[in-house]
C-alpha cells in the first residue's frame, strides 16, 4: 500500500514539476523510481513507444543525466544494464527525430545493439522514413530483430534482408544462426539455414571489396606522402648526385612551422583557425627552402666530389637539426588539429575514407602538377633538367650551375617541408618524425629512377599501396623487409630504376 501511495505521489510530483511530461503516462513516469530494475526497464520501453517522442525524450534523457528525482527530492539511480536499455531507447526515439545526421547515427547505433523490444518502435519508424540510406540500415536493425521470432518464415525473410549488409556485426549474426553446439543448430530450420550460407557469402564478398578498397586508399594516402618526402629528394639527388641524410627533418620542419602557424591563429585569429593550414603551406615551403638554401651554401657546396663526406655531414646536420626542435618545441610530440572541413570522412563501399586524407592525397596531386610546370614550362626549369642530364655541358654553355644547385636544393628541401605540412593533419609532430621517411624516400628515387618525376610518382604510389596491402597479410616488420629485398633485386636487374634519365651524363 505504501509503495502505492509513493508511486502516486510521483506520478502526480511528476505533472506538477515538469510540465513537458503532462503528455505521458504519470505511472509509467511513476515506474521509473521503482527498485526493481526490470519495472525500470519495462517503463523505458514503454515511455520509448509512446506516441510523443520529444516528451519521452525529455523524460529519459533526465533519467540518463541523474537529474530526474523520485518525489522526496532524491536523485533516481540506474545501473549499467538500465544505462545501457536506456541509451537504446534514446537512440530508437532519435529515429523520429527531423534532423538526418540524428537519425542516421541513431539507426547506426541501434545495428550493435538490436533487440526484440525495438520491433514496434522500428516498425513505425520505417513508414516514416523517406530517405532512402536510413531506410535500407532500418531495415537491416529490423532484419536483426526479426531473426528472433519464432516464425521460421520472419526469420527467413529476416536473413534475405541481411543478405544486402556489409558489416562485420551483420556477418556475425549469420554465421551465428550457422553455428552448431552438438548436433543442435543454432538454426533449427534447415531453409533458413541455406538462405544463411547464401548471405553470408555476399555479406563477406562486399566486406573483402571494402577492405580491399580501404587498403588501396591507405595505400594511395601513403604513397602521397612518400611522393612529397621523395619529389624534393629526386630533384637534389638528380642535380648534385647528393646523399642528403637530413632531408627526413626537412619535412619535420614542415610540420613544425605548420604547429606554428596553428598556434598564431589560435592567439590572435582564432574566428579563422580553420584557415590556418592554408596560410601554413607558403610559411612551411618558405623556411624549408631558407633552411636548404643555408645548408647548401654553408656545407653541402664544398662536399661535391665526396659523396661519403656528405653523406656523414648531412647525417650530422640532421642530428643538430632534430636537438634544435627539441630545444625550440620541446621532447614531447606536440598536436597539430585538422580544421574542420577536414573532419570526418565519406563512406564508399562501407568503408570509411577520412577527409584529412582525401585533402592530402588531392594536394599531393597538386604539388605534382604545380613541380612538373616549373621544371618543363620555366627557365629555371630548363637549367635544373640541363644540369641533370649534362653538368660540363650546361656550365659550358652558360648556365650558372652554382645558382641552379642552391635554387634546386631550396625547391627540394621546400617541396619536403610540404610534406610536413601533410603529415601533420595525420599524427602528431616530433622531433624524430622525419626519421622514420628518409630511408623509403631514397628508396622511392631509387626505385623510380633518378631525376624522374614520373618514376618517383609511380614508385611512390605503388610502394604505399604495396605496402599496405603486405602489411595486411604478414605484419609491418616482414611487409618492409619484403619491399626491401624486392628494390634490393629490382635494382640489381634495372639499375637505372623504373624509368631511365636519357642523356645523362655523370661527371
Amino acid at each position: 500500500m505504501k509503495t502505492r501511495i509513493l508511486l502516486l505521489l510521483f506520478g502526480l510530483f511528476a505533472l506538477l514539476a515538469a510540465p513537458a511530461q503532462a503528455a505521458l503516462d504519470a505511472k509509467l513516469v511513476a515506474q521509473l523510481s521503482a527498485e526493481d530494475s526490470d519495472e525500470k526497464i519495462a517503463a523505458i520501453w514503454a515511455l520509448a513507444d509512446s506516441e510523443d517522442a520529444s516528451e519521452a525524450t525529455r523524460v529519459l534523457q533526465s533519467l540518463a543525466d541523474g537529474s530526474l528525482k523520485d518525489p522526496k527530492g532524491e536523485d533516481i539511480t540506474i545501473n549499467n544494464r538500465i544505462r545501457g536499455e536506456l541509451a537504446a531507447a534514446l537512440a530508437s526515439l532519435r529515429l523520429f527525430d527531423a534532423d538526418r545526421a540524428a537519425r542516421l547515427a541513431a539507426v547506426k547505433e541501434l545495428q550493435a545493439s538490436a533487440d526484440a523490444k525495438l520491433f514496434g518502435v522500428l516498425v513505425k519508424a520505417l513508414a516514416q522514413e523517406s530517405d532512402a540510406e536510413i531506410k535500407r540500415l532500418l531495415s537491416l536493425v529490423h532484419a536483426q530483430v526479426s531473426l528472433q521470432s519464432e516464425d521460421a518464415k520472419q526469420r527467413l525473410v529476416a536473413v534475405q534482408a541481411l543478405a544486402a549488409g556489409n558489416s562485420p556485426h551483420t556477418k556475425s549474426l549469420l554465421l551465428g544462426l550457422l553455428a552448431k553446439n552438438g548436433s543442435a543448430w543454432a538454426e533449427p530450420d534447415a531453409e533458413v539455414r541455406r538462405a544463411a550460407t547464401a548471405a553470408l557469402k555476399q555479406v563477406e564478398s562486399r566486406l573483402g571489396t571494402a577492405e580491399n578498397i580501404g587498403r588501396v586508399f591507405s595505400g594511395l594516402s601513403l604513397g602521397s606522402i612518400l611522393l612529397l618526402a621523395a619529389l624534393g629528394l629526386a630533384i637534389t639527388y638528380g642535380v648534385m648526385g647528393v646523399i642528403n641524410m637530413a632531408h627526413g627533418e626537412f619535412l619535420m620542419i614542415g610540420a613544425y612551422a605548420t604547429f606554428a602557424v596553428q598556434g598564431l591563429f589560435r592567439s590572435y585569429a582564432p574566428g579563422l583557425l580553420d584557415a590556418y593550414v592554408l596560410a601554413a603551406i607558403p610559411v612551411a615551403f618558405l623556411v624549408t627552402a631558407l633552411v636548404g638554401m643555408a645548408l647548401e651554401r654553408l656545407v653541402i657546396r664544398h662536399l661535391y666530389g665526396r659523396p661519403l663526406e656528405t653523406l656523414l655531414a648531412t647525417w650530422g646536420i640532421s642530428l643538430m637539426l632534430i636537438q634544435a626542435a627539441r630545444t625550440l618545441f620541446g621532447a614531447q610530440n606536440v598536436e597539430v588539429a585538422n580544421p574542420s572541413w577536414m573532419s570526418g570522412g565519406v563512406e564508399l563501399f562501407g568503408t570509411m575514407l577520412p577527409w584529412n586524407r582525401i585533402a592530402i592525397v588531392a594536394f599531393s596531386v597538386g604539388v605534382l602538377a604545380l613541380m612538373w610546370a616549373v621544371l618543363n614550362l620555366t627557365r629555371l626549369g630548363l637549367f635544373v633538367r640541363a644540369v641533370t642530364q649534362n653538368r660540363p655541358m650546361a656550365g659550358c654553355v652558360g648556365v650558372p650551375t652554382g645558382r641552379v644547385d642552391t635554387l634546386a636544393f631550396g625547391i627540394g628541401a621546400g617541396i619536403a617541408g610540404l610534406g610536413g605540412v601533410a603529415l601533420s593533419q595525420i599524427g602528431n609532430v616530433g622531433p624524430d618524425m622525419g626519421q622514420g621517411y628518409i630511408v623509403d624516400s631514397f628508396m622511392v628515387v631509387v626505385l623510380g629512377g633518378v631525376g624522374q618525376l614520373a618514376g618517383a610518382v609511380w614508385a611512390a604510389l605503388g610502394l604505399g599501396v604495396v605496402t599496405k596491402f603486405l602489411e595486411g597479410w604478414t605484419g609491418a616488420v616482414i611487409a618492409k623487409i619484403v619491399v626491401l629485398v624486392f628494390i634490393i633485386v629490382f635494382i640489381q636487374k634495372r639499375p637505372q630504376g623504373l624509368f631511365a634519365l636519357k642523356g645523362r651524363v655523370v661527371d
